[in-house]
């Protein structure tokens, strides 16, 4: 039996094939392409239409070439959304979460709504770009697509609904929207009300594992292939990463690893508490009554706009040359910390590195070894420092941590977080939201009984590689310094 999983991140796209025979996944890649947003004048937006195109794309390259799947399903980035009108039609090119349209706008809102009484209606941290905070952008400056608008589809929703005809908001994308209440299970009506946000564009929300539809009758005839099912899955990626997570145990630490970082445990209910608001902690949903209690880290979205900086300027490097580059420079010369707002938007990364560096008395990295090092060495740093985080929220102790997604292929990295949080990596799968993507399918058709019977037959499926903490005095002597230059000791 197979599956199709369309797995959107928000540098590329992937379409992967995933075949289960008896007690083992099998993943091929169908078509891989590029997903590069689009400046408009001041804007910064996401290129729906051609993610769309390359999306066809990967389901003509199905035919006569592989078996077709049993079904469909899509998972993509959070909190960036389409407005429909009433007849169906996009009103607007989504815009991308780093575009400043949303600059002051959180500021704003906190005046008309205590961020107390957000965080405990909805139980979501504050980041800029959230979807409330560009929804209040519109009404603002530009009411009129509000007033035009009858529904409103997260990114993978919308995707769904070209693909099918078929509306629908699914749970894990909503959550992260905080406007969701996970109190009433429902859209908050006293957040919408009070930012006058109308309510009948927001459907109900599904969970993952809801069959919604199959390709459209248009799409058919286009592609030459039948009405394959699609079904709503975990359709945020980080919430189908964390499907993928090969745990034995029930309480597991988690840190999916690419653009963002995303570190966090699984809980039966949202941990919502003045402390989990002092340290922004957020509870987006997981798949199977699940939630996600997580934080959003910068990343690997420094070094990719570092990488993209330095080719600008005519030297081009791939990432494994600036790991090798990075391994050579002077061990912890250095220290940021990738949450700062400054590292946020796009942009000249390598002179923002520079400028903290600077701003905090420390040796400013003078090539790109150090400053690769610096990025390296600081995320690994956050790692330990979310980690403890988390412990200390959950109540619990973890025995190591589990990494999934692109990430991991950094081994350097992999090694040197397990040297900051002085316990046991465990990384794997690469393609964590993809194959999370594909169990939801697995499960939703009868072919897996749940979500551990899942994680069993994908620790089964894919090689875990296990990195032992190295290095203990230096790294724990080294922690210090990190909190004294990043304030967070």
């Amino acid at each position: 039996m197979s599956v199709l999983a369309f797995d959107l991140g928000a540098s590329s796209g992937r379409a992967m094939l995933g075949q289960l025979n008896s007690r083992t996944i099998g993943v091929t890649e169908i078509h891989r392409f590029p997903n590069d947003p689009v400046r408009i004048g001041d804007r910064f937006q996401w290129d729906i239409l051609r993610i769309y195109h390359e999306m066809k794309q990967g389901l003509l390259k199905l035919k006569g070439k592989h078996n077709l799947p049993s079904s469909i399903g899509i998972d993509t980035w959070a909190v960036d959304f389409g407005l429909l009108d009433q007849g169906g039609e996009l009103l607007m090119n989504p815009y991308h979460y780093r575009d400043t349209h949303t600059d002051g706008v959180m500021e704003q809102v906190f005046r008309e709504l205590p961020p107390g009484e957000i965080f405990d209606r909805t139980g979501i941290q504050f980041l800029s770009f959230n979807t409330i905070y560009q929804l209040a952008s519109l009404q603002r400056k530009k009411p009129y697509l509000l007033q035009e608008a009858d529904r409103f589809l997260m990114i993978p929703d919308l995707l769904r609904y070209f693909l099918t005809g078929e509306m629908a908001n699914e749970f894990t994308n909503a959550t992260t929207t905080q406007l969701y209440n996970p109190h009433t299970a429902s859209w908050d009506d006293h957040l919408l009300k009070s930012l006058k946000i109308p309510h009948p564009l927001f459907h109900p929300v599904v969970q993952p594992g809801t069959h919604i539809g199959g390709l459209r009758p248009a799409v058919t005839e286009e592609l030459g292939l039948p009405s394959i099912p699609l079904y709503a899955v975990a359709e945020h990626d980080t919430a189908s990463a964390v499907v993928a997570v090969p745990a034995l145990e029930r309480s597991f630490a988690y840190l999916s690893c690419g653009t963002w970082s995303l570190m966090g445990t699984e809980v039966d209910q949202p941990v919502i508490h003045e402390r989990a608001r002092e340290l922004n902690f957020t509870n987006e949903g997981g798949a199977y009554g699940t939630y996600r209690l997580l934080k959003n880290i910068m990343g690997l979205w420094i070094l990719q706009e570092c990488q993209r900086t330095w080719g600008r300027e005519g030297m081009s490097h791939s990432f494994p040359e600036l790991v090798h580059m990075a391994e050579a420079a002077p061990a912890f010369a250095c220290f940021i910390d990738p949450d700062d707002s400054m590292f946020l938007p796009a942009g000249d990364m390598p002179k923002r590195v520079r400028e903290y560096a600077a701003r905090t008395n420390q040796g400013v990295p003078q090539n790109e070894g150090a400053l690769v090092r610096c990025i390296m060495e600081s995320l690994a740093m956050q790692y330990r420092y979310v980690l403890e985080l988390t412990e200390e929220l959950s109540g619990r102790k973890f025995q190591g941590l589990h990494m999934v997604g692109g990430g991991i292929h950094n081994e350097t990295l992999c090694q040197w977080t397990a040297n900051a949080i002085g316990k046991p990596v465990w990384a794997g799968p690469a393609e964590g939201s993809a194959i999370g993507n594909m169990a939801v399918q697995f499960i939703a058709q009868g072919e897996l009984s749940d979500i551990w019977e899942a994680r069993a037959v994908i620790r089964e499926s894919f090689p875990v590689k296990t990195y032992e903490p190295q290095d203990a005095p230096l790294w724990e002597e080294a922690y210090g310094v990190f909190g004294q230059r990043t304030g967070k000791r």
